[in-house]
């Protein structure tokens, strides 16, 4: 019952050539193939990323944080402080050229 018999794939033909024509079944046929090459390649490089990224993981699973730095034996201690933007000047809106071509 689930088996593709000789005459099904002729009745497929035919009807393919009836719907589309004989002159743009091979371009559908080699757009067909390049879409299936690319779907392959982009599966393909999907998986390639997954087992990157398994092997970054483990190979940082390793390493040791570094121990806090003593500070230098004659200077005082300062713990760096974190980036804090200074806060920016108001800028003044452009003047308007028009107006001061009229005030001239």
């Amino acid at each position: 019952m689930g088996a593709l018999k000789p005459w099904h794939i002729a009745v497929l033909v035919v009807v393919l050539i009836l719907l589309f024509g004989a002159k743009r079944l091979p371009d559908a046929a080699r757009s067909l193939g390049r879409s299936l090459r690319i779907i392959k390649a982009e599966t393909k490089s999907l998986q390639d990323d997954d087992r990157n990224l398994a092997e970054k993981a483990d190979a940082q699973a390793g390493y040791q944080p570094l121990p806090p730095q003593q500070p230098v034996q004659g200077q005082p201690y300062a713990p760096q402080q974190p980036y804090a933007p200074q806060p920016q000047q108001p800028v003044a809106p452009p003047a308007d050229p028009v107006q001061r071509v009229r005030e001239n």
